[in-house]
């Protein structure tokens, strides 16, 4: 197997997400129930896989009567508890906004609140570690590489692929899968000429981070008045994440930006149920991902499926498979169905496995004994890294063990290594680029990870971006030229404002 992608992993969409492991709680509205159901059904199996890059999160909606009626929200909420099985996620309920925690950051008019559960994910590192998985079981992956095109010939297909300041090179495949995002239809037209009746519709999802707007471990998610609905969520322990917005596109979906009008659209939403005002200027990061939806005809963006759609080209001698749409938490039941569905077409008999799978990283067995409950098992190895590298700083190991999971021993060793066993494991690290990031690291994530550039490290490997200065994300991208001068930077995130 061959992963073809254009830019580095996750650089798109993919990284561009809300960051959760969800139903989809709205869409119950639009009668989505089999695509509720389904994505449920992967909540807890998701979390199981990664724990250290997935974990449960409550999400808290404070009650509007002026937008949704109680017996709605109850309604809404049953079926979301019920539609799938819960193993060990909690059931929702209602919370005293005057005397719980939650209520603390919200106007004194919001007495009254709905509970229930859900899973938040880091996004980039979930493409990650899926391209990490598929290359320890054999996989070929190519980053920074563009499929310039794509032909059937009687062995299957023949590709012609450009490496970023590299000469072309030709792939032979017995079935080629088009699982470009927003440029689908663009593959199939431009690079493998083939004509499909179906079509995608781009819509901007921009959002906004601010310095922490509350103490708590709980999430927001807010009704407005035009029906939408925004997320509060706590990230990056310092910060609060705010979004989504739905702004159809017609150009590139490379060139999207939020604009000023979704801001303040953020700000403002978000400003009528917090009692310290969200302003654009308190706006320290933002990014935009374009979602690419099947086109359903709905009118509103809002309204257009998440679901996904598996299109096979007719052709039996060289199956081409197409990715249309789709959504983060349904993301492996999408690979085991097209796997299916690949692996009869080539006469292979392979059963489904990724249901029980772990991610790299995801078994934890080594350090704690058998599995309990992901956000306990999480807590456990982090309590335990501590013990066996007490030298390290706190923060540090915390951010390792959500980063690498089981496999820090792997990025560990290397340190173990230089200064052997016993030893101060901090003179092992190699110099501190900036604050919590060893040179020991910046080698394993270019070794191992396919980071190519310091927006790679500081962006998506890590969100360590976020938490610099301009001065010090200046230091690493510095240390990258030095070290790795052939490297193709590409200045690809919104640009901070500190």
């Amino acid at each position: 197997m061959l992963l073809c992608e254009q830019d580095d992993l996750a650089r798109h969409t993919s990284s561009s997400s809300t960051k959760l492991i969800h139903g989809g709680l709205r869409y119950l509205e639009y009668y989505e129930f089999s695509l509720v159901r389904k994505a449920l059904a992967e909540r807890e199996l998701l979390l199981k896989s990664a724990p250290h890059i997935m974990w449960p999160l409550r999400f808290v909606m404070p009650h509007d009567a002026s937008m949704r009626p109680v017996w709605m929200v109850r309604m809404g909420l049953f079926l979301y508890d019920h539609l799938a099985k819960r193993e060990w996620l909690p059931a929702s309920g209602t919370v005293n906004l005057r005397s719980h925690a939650t209520g603390a950051p919200l106007k004194p008019q919001y007495t009254r609140g709905f509970v229930y559960s859900d899973g938040w994910v880091d996004d980039a590192r979930l493409v990650l570690l899926n391209a990490l998985d598929a290359a320890e079981r054999g996989a070929t992956i190519l980053t920074r590489t563009r499929c310039e095109r794509a032909e059937r010939t009687p062995q299957g297909w023949r590709a012609t692929l450009q490496p970023a300041g590299g000469a072309a090179i030709e792939v032979q495949a017995r079935a080629l899968v088009n699982a470009a995002g927003p440029w689908t239809g663009e593959f199939l037209r431009d690079r493998a000429q083939v004509a499909s009746s179906r079509s995608l519709r781009l819509v901007k999802g921009s959002h906004i981070v601010v310095k922490k707007l509350f103490a708590h471990d709980h999430a927001y998610i807010f009704q407005n008045p035009d029906k939408r609905i925004i997320f509060a969520i706590p990230y990056e322990g310092d910060f609060t994440l705010i979004g989504t917005t739905d702004v159809e596109i017609d150009g590139a979906p490379d060139s999207a930006r939020i604009d000023a009008g979704e801001i303040a659209y953020l700000c403002e939403q978000a400003s009528r149920y917090f009692t310290q005002p969200v302003r654009p200027a308190d706006v320290v990061w933002s990014y935009s991902g374009v979602r690419p939806l099947l086109d359903d005809e709905s009118g509103d963006a809002s309204a257009v499926t998440r679901d996904y759609l598996l299109e096979f080209d007719p052709s039996v001698s060289s199956p081409l498979l197409s990715v249309w749409g789709g959504k983060i938490t349904t993301f492996r039941k999408l690979a085991e169905e097209a796997a299916d569905e690949l692996v009869q077409r080539l006469g292979d008999n392979r059963p489904a496995w990724t249901a029980q799978a772990l991610l790299p990283g995801g078994d934890l067995s080594a350090w704690i004994g058998p599995p309990q409950r992901p956000d306990v098992d999480i807590a456990r190895f982090i309590t335990l890294l501590g013990t066996k590298y007490p030298q390290l700083p706190a923060a540090t190991r915390e951010r390792w063990a959500r980063c690498y999971g089981g496999h820090v021993d792997r990025l560990l060793g290397h340190a173990e290594a230089a200064v052997g066993v016993g030893a101060d494991l901090s003179s092992g690290l190699g110099a501190e680029v900036a604050p919590g990031l060893y040179e020991t690291e910046l080698r394993h994530l270019h070794q191992n990870e396919w980071a190519r550039s310091a927006d790679d490290v500081l962006w998506r490997r890590t969100k360590l971006g976020l938490h610099y200065s301009a001065a010090q994300r200046a230091q690493v991208a510095r240390w990258w030229a030095a070290h790795h001068p052939a490297a193709h930077e590409k200045n690809d995130m919104e640009t901070p404002c500190n």
